[in-house]
């Protein structure tokens, strides 16, 4: 499967993928993704900022708010012109393109930062991504992404749970399968049964790598890893929504951030 194929899924996920995330739906992005992805973030603010997978634009607001200077790039059309429609709503002075991330439309050296929201694992050519990213990044700007954790999350992923249905271990294999192409059917679980009649479930293209292979495809870009986290749920929000409890037991989710060197290496 290519990256025209993986997006053609994603084209068809779209629809209510933004109808259920903006229903507030997705819990772990709210409630644990988002908010340690922010907190692992440097400061943006006046930086040319280019967010690769935007979706429906959810997080390219969030960083055009702490006033960077925001390109969001998605593959699916129904995403982006769902997220140009709330740009034209709420302007923010958001630019969205509607492209690959294996051919990025745009010249070297013209972003400060890059990030990509749970989006770069969905990409089967990573290597050829990971050389567009560093060369529209400017030397010393920084790509920080969030992906499935590959320890925790591989081709086979079971929650063991006591009694009174507490998570209690996670069960993982698979952890070297060459998963690529594989359809996993699933939608957020908060989703009640009636909306779940209505848009379905998403069919999600797998392309699972091991925690070795994300970092060695990061040095031989070039990039320079600097700093990573494994979130975990706060106790305000487990108390909150007590599925996130899940997320206690094992990190469903890796960040890592790494810069392009200001200089060539010597």
């Amino acid at each position: 499967m290519n990256h025209s194929e993986a997006g053609a899924f994603w084209e068809r996920n779209a629809e209510a993928w933004t109808q259920l995330a903006r229903a507030g739906h997705d819990v772990f992005r709210d409630q644990v993704n988002t908010p340690a992805f922010f907190a692992l973030l440097p400061p943006v603010a006046g930086l040319a900022g280019l967010d690769l997978g935007c979706g429906e634009g959810h997080h390219t607001r969030l960083l055009a708010r702490q006033g960077a200077l925001m390109t969001g790039l998605d593959i699916a059309p129904t995403f982006i012109r769902h997220a140009e429609a709330e740009e034209s709503r709420a302007p923010l002075g958001i630019s969205y393109v509607t492209a690959s991330a294996v051919h990025l439309p745009f010249p070297d050296r013209v972003f400060d930062f890059v990030t990509g929201f749970m989006s770069l694992h969905d990409i089967p050519e990573l290597e050829v991504v990971l050389r567009e990213i560093v060369r529209v990044l400017r030397p010393g700007g920084f790509l920080q992404f969030s992906i499935l954790h590959p320890c925790f999350n591989p081709p086979h992923r079971r929650v063991v749970r006591d009694e009174a249905g507490d998570a209690t271990a996670i069960e993982v294999s698979d952890y070297f399968l060459d998963a690529e192409g594989r359809v996993d059917t699933w939608t957020f679980g908060s989703v009640p049964e009636s909306l779940r009649r209505t848009y379905g479930d998403f069919k999600v293209p797998r392309f699972h790598r091991t925690l070795a292979e994300w970092m060695n495809l990061l040095v031989d870009s070039g990039l320079v890893i600097e700093r990573c986290a494994e979130p975990r749920p706060s106790a305000a929000a487990v108390a909150e929504r007590p599925t996130l409890r899940d997320g206690e037991v094992a990190p469903y989710f890796l960040h890592l951030r790494a810069r392009r060197p200001a200089r060539p290496a010597a």
